[in-house]
């Protein structure tokens, strides 16, 4: 058995948080961890290529239970969610989710959560990487609207890969594989309260399990773990490798507070024709107007394999700074290294030649579409 990761390394006391499921990942032995939303997030149990194959051929859980949740409830809970996102949520309906931004009054991106819509007043926003509980709560003060917010006793594990429908089919039932691409049903494993969602990032068929008691992390882990037996489940972290060959972006890296959506191509979550008002719509319609000044774009680097970026690598063309790479990694099956770069608009064509000062030594670039694979997202719609 690998030598397990040593937490007393990054940890004193108890300020970190432990998921539901935390116990879990070490007895089948995490090797490393990050901070995510104040949370230990297991980030790999073995070579992050032998998990990202596992994931292109079988199926793999992650704890995921970083995606801390905003519960939104109350006479005004629609009109406040709505308010908070650039999305028309008029179009979302009960049992259903989407995959949302929540910007300020700049059009900045502090978040972009999975919404989850409960009920005609209830929403859940899972959360990525920033503090949206402090921000909503904030939000509702100032306008004196009629909510509670809070975030509840709800953590997210993620089942991901070609046969993870065949897993939820064992845990779940007939129930499970009806349902559609980003809708969910609340209903229990052995009396362990759960809803299940059709959503993943990994860019492959999946689903997230959410708990929705948390004293029984390690009982709902173990049921999973023997229903995947057969169809050789096994935990890993999130695949960056995977997720970047997919075009999908991780808030804190590829996309901040100083970006908005439409730098980084999520231009199609914002829209300004929806009826009702939200924070930041002035900014993006004047910003859609007039167009960006960077854009994020897909880059094929040459060179040797490199290992995923631990830092912003700068960019350069003619010898001129004009952007850095946010996330880069070897892709195994596309045999290049692939990435994403923020540019000045005028290097953001396609074919577009630059400079990556990587670790290991410059190395040219080329402005490539992105995704790299599965452009129309045929296979988590599958």
């Amino acid at each position: 058995m690998p030598e397990l990761f040593d937490m007393a390394v990054v940890q004193r006391g108890a300020r970190l948080r432990r998921s539901p499921f935390f116990e879990s990942t070490r007895r089948y032995g995490c090797r490393a961890y990050t901070v995510y939303n104040h949370t230990f997030l297991p980030t790999r149990y073995d070579e992050f290529e032998v998990e990202y194959q596992a994931l292109l051929d079988d199926v793999t859980v992650w704890d995921v239970s970083v995606e801390r949740q905003v519960e939104i409830t109350g006479p005004d809970a629609f009109e406040f969610t709505n308010l908070l996102t650039s999305r028309d949520l008029s179009k979302c309906d009960v049992g259903q989710g989407k995959y949302v931004v929540i910007t300020a009054e700049d059009g900045g991106i502090i978040n972009d959560p999975v919404l989850l819509r409960l009920g005609e007043n209830h929403f859940w926003l899972a959360l990525a990487d920033s503090d949206v509980l402090l921000w909503a709560k904030g939000v509702a003060y100032k306008l004196g609207m009629d909510v509670e917010i809070r975030e509840p006793d709800v953590s997210p594990m993620q089942i991901q890969g070609p046969r993870s429908k065949e897993v939820v089919h064992a845990l779940f039932g007939d129930d499970v594989l009806d349902l559609k691409y980003y809708y969910f049903l609340e209903t229990d494993l052995h009396g362990i309260p759960v809803i299940v969602t059709r959503t993943g990032w990994s860019a492959e068929i999946g689903y997230e399990v959410y708990l929705r008691d948390g004293s029984r992390g390690n009982e709902l882990w173990e049921q999973v773990m023997q229903a995947g037996k057969p169809f050789g489940i096994r935990p890993t972290g999130p695949s960056d490798i995977r997720r970047i060959e997919a075009g999908i972006l991780n808030y804190g890296i590829d996309m901040t507070l100083d970006n908005n959506p439409y730098e980084v191509g999520l231009g199609w979550l914002v829209d300004l024709d929806k009826e009702a008002d939200f924070i930041g719509k002035d900014a993006l319609a004047r910003i859609k107007a007039e167009g960006t000044s960077r854009k994020l774009v897909g880059v094929e680097i040459g060179g040797d394999a490199l290992d995923l970026n631990m830092t912003r690598w700068p960019v350069k063309a003619e010898d001129a700074e004009v952007g850095f790479i946010t996330s880069a990694a070897y892709s195994p099956r596309l045999e290049k290294n692939i990435g994403y770069a923020m540019v000045g608009i005028a290097r953001a064509e396609l074919g577009t030649t630059l400079t990556v000062e990587a670790p290991s030594g410059n190395a040219e670039a080329t402005v490539v579409r992105k995704p790299f694979v599965d452009p129309k997202k045929a296979l988590p719609k599958s």
